[in-house]
């Protein structure tokens, strides 16, 4: 008689894991539709006339309600991943997450297809770090162009700033979607539910 197979358990991730990737999906969703809406009322690209995005994708229903959702989020978003980042630190997750010159090797030579998904995975977790540092700087150099006058002008002028930041949302949600890939090739479904039961 066949004895079944188990399939393997589910890997356990920590409630404070969970709660973090939980906002950061969260609020990230939210930002994205909030800055729909205030791009909408002055296109990046085009001037006034230029191309809008659906109303079904924006969050706000006008300039100050998106204006109110988006810097509600960021603040939201930001210190989550400060206290995110504390955590990684005092825990020393970061040995384990950031990439080494060692997954560089496992690219070049690796023979082991999951070793080197897991390189792939730790090189790209290490690249989003100053992406989301340049969101949030040009994100507030924007809030506060005045206050903060000298961080704004690190980018020049206003519509540099402005491209900036727009087009870190979409490197931002294509890191989240690969993330979320290569933590299915990596562990499949088991490792998705993980995250979220």
């Amino acid at each position: 008689m066949k004895i079944p197979k188990k399939s393997p358990p589910i890997p356990h991730q920590k409630i404070v894991i969970k709660l973090f990737h939980g906002i950061i999906i969260v609020s990230l969703l939210l930002m994205s539709g909030s800055g729909l809406q205030i791009y909408n009322a002055t296109p990046v690209f085009g001037g006034k006339d230029g191309w809008r995005f659906p109303d079904f994708m924006t969050l706000g229903g006008w300039l100050a309600g998106g204006r109110d959702w988006h810097f509600a989020m960021m603040w939201v978003f930001s210190f989550n991943l400060l206290i995110y980042g504390i955590y990684i630190f005092l825990t020393k997750r970061w040995q384990r997450r950031f990439a080494a010159s060692n997954d560089l090797q496992a690219i070049k030579v690796g023979q082991n297809p999951k070793r080197k998904a897991y390189a792939w995975h730790r090189i790209i977790y290490t690249g989003i770090i100053p992406i989301l540092i340049l969101a949030i700087a040009s994100g507030l150099a924007m809030y506060k162009p005045v206050q903060l006058g000298w961080l704004a002008g690190l980018f020049g002028d206003w519509q540099t700033l402005r491209t900036v930041h727009f087009l870190t949302v979409p490197i931002a949600l294509l890191f989240t979607i690969v993330h979320m890939l290569m933590g299915l090739k990596v562990g499949g479904l088991r490792l998705w539910r993980s995250m979220f039961v």
